[in-house]
């Protein structure tokens, strides 16, 4: 059970904080305040008011006399993976009475297929100098740079906007990679919380890396004994190829990892971080608590509430692609397939996987002769797109038995009845779409949540690369034919999947686990700043 709902009676929450339409929600929740004040926890660390500055009282107090809504404004990466779970938090964060401002950066609105509306939602794109997006051989250090210095500058330019409309922002969260954001509040006397997008378990993985551990990863760690495990507190037992490629030796994206390190560095130099994580309890229990210095709260799974049996009138609203599809013809073809027979195969938006490995599948996918739905997204070389599925040298074999497609809406894709299994990546928003969905996964080795799928939570299976690194089309269909199959095996995963999608479904319900988490953490926020109004109030 999270940290946030402990012993918590369960009329905690029928407060105003429950009704958008409310206009009196500074009562702070005495149950709830008792229980932190047991904890001795704090979301927000409070200005010492002997140190805040004259010209900081009128910020202060506008900022109380507004708490019957307050105002959270949302900084993400100009990336698929980063702004869809930002765009789920946003919406639930609306539901329960906050005014959201979401900032990314002009490239990503530019090619969104829909910009997000809502009410008590503002869209804010500003300009990183790179509005047609960062391309291959642009310098990644100067992109980064301008990133950090333009998006600094936006943020603090709303934050005294918002400030003079009487609106004042009373809360910071920020993505991976836009820690500079933490920058910008502390500047402003603004409480920030970390929006981590990726599972608990990563986290614990980076930050015993940079605090501490880094001789244990270095001796243990073997890229030519993959199987050699490392043992981190908290954590199962790992082996080098269990790790996030970022700290591999074969790590090609550095400056991600020096980003990730500075990340850490941050939270690390707080007293008590902020750190909301997109999994829930019943998932990671023991990694959302594995580092003492702090305490992580689950608040997913984020993603569209009507795919969890909810009737939500902001889903529709609140969901958008950066990459287009010609047509949603593919939804017609699942239609004509039988229950539970198709293959889904996707890559992410950012992984790219060599020609070879393509024809591996491509192969492998003709062998096993199931019906199959495969992304190959189109790639931009030197300004012009190309078409990567005219390149399959087995493409009339292919359709045959399938269709590819250069993307598609993936929750649509996994929560389709004729969905068999997922062939993925394992990119984080992935796993948890097919968990939610119910679907079973076939695991390529990229992220460490392969090591989760087939090890820890039994949902999948995890493929098995050659010494050259490459999956050979021999494996694909091996694993293929476990996770479909009705053998022991393929009977004992789809026991597990049933069994994880009814505890995330149970975790994102009303008084679930990330509803509950959410809630406490909006209202610690309000009661903090109530008790800095009393404190301003004394030196105004």
């Amino acid at each position: 059970m999270s940290p946030y709902h402990k012993n918590v009676c369960d009329d905690c929450f029928s407060t105003n904080l429950e009704s958008s339409n409310s206009s009196a929600q500074t009562s702070p929740l005495k149950c709830f305040s008792s229980f932190i004040k047991t904890l001795r926890f704090r979301f927000l660390v409070t200005p010492n008011p002997t140190f805040v500055k004259k010209d900081q009282v009128n910020y202060l107090r506008a900022a109380v006399t507004t708490m019957s809504q307050p105002h959270f404004l949302l900084v993400t990466f100009p990336a698929q993976g980063h702004i869809n779970p930002t765009l789920q938090f946003a919406k639930h964060l609306i539901r329960i009475g906050v005014r959201v401002t979401f900032i990314t950066c002009i490239s990503a609105h530019r090619r969104m297929s829909k910009v997000p509306t809502a009410q008590g939602l503002t869209f804010l794109p500003f300009s990183d100098g790179y509005d047609d997006e960062c391309q291959p051989g642009d310098d990644i250090d100067h992109y980064l740079s301008e990133l950090r210095r333009r998006g600094k500058e936006a943020v603090s330019e709303f934050i005294t906007s918002s400030e003079n409309e009487g609106k004042p922002v009373t809360c910071i969260v920020y993505t991976l990679f836009i820690h500079w954001a933490s920058e910008v509040a502390r500047k402003h006397h603004i409480p920030t919380a970390l929006l981590w997008i990726q599972p608990a378990t990563v986290f614990d993985i980076y930050y015993f890396y940079f605090n501490g551990h880094e001789s244990t990863f270095k001796a243990q760690a073997d890229e030519k004994n993959p199987k050699r495990s490392i043992k981190l507190p908290g954590l199962p037992l790992l082996a080098t190829r269990d790790l996030p490629s970022f700290l591999t030796a074969l790590n090609v994206y550095r400056w991600a990892l020096s980003l990730i390190q500075e990340q850490m560095d941050v939270v690390a130099d707080e007293s008590n971080p902020k750190i909301l994580v997109n999994t829930f309890d019943a998932l990671e229990h023991e990694a959302l608590n594995a580092i003492e210095n702090f305490i992580m709260v689950g608040i997913g799974p984020l993603i569209p509430s009507s795919f969890l049996n909810s009737n939500d009138s902001l889903d529709n609203s609140l969901r958008t692609d950066l990459f287009q599809s010609d047509s949603k013809d593919y939804l017609q073809w699942l239609d004509s397939k039988p229950k539970s027979a198709v293959v889904y195969v996707s890559f992410g938006s950012i992984a790219v996987l060599t020609e070879q490995q393509v024809e591996e599948i491509a192969r492998a996918l003709i062998s096993s002769r199931r019906p199959f739905l495969w992304v190959v997204r189109n790639r931009k070389d030197g300004g012009e797109e190309e078409k990567e599925e005219d390149k399959l040298t087995c493409r009339e074999e292919l359709e045959q038995f399938g269709m590819v497609v250069p993307w598609c809406s993936q929750v649509e894709v996994l929560f389709h009845p004729s969905l068999g299994c997922f062939v993925t990546h394992c990119g984080w928003n992935s796993r948890l779409e097919s968990m939610v969905a119910g679907v079973p996964v076939v695991a390529f080795p990229q992220w460490t949540t392969a090591k989760l799928i087939e090890d820890v939570w039994g949902n999948g299976v995890r493929v098995s690369a050659n010494e050259e690194g490459m999956v050979e089309r021999d494996e694909i269909v091996r694993c293929l034919d476990l996770v479909m199959g009705d053998d022991e095996k393929g009977m004992e995963v789809k026991k597990n999947v049933e069994k994880w999608k009814g505890l995330a479904s149970e975790a994102a319900m009303e008084g679930g686990s990330m509803d509950m988490n959410l809630k406490a953490f909006v209202d610690d926020i309000a009661e903090e700043w109530i008790s800095t109004h009393r404190r301003v109030e004394e030196i105004a």
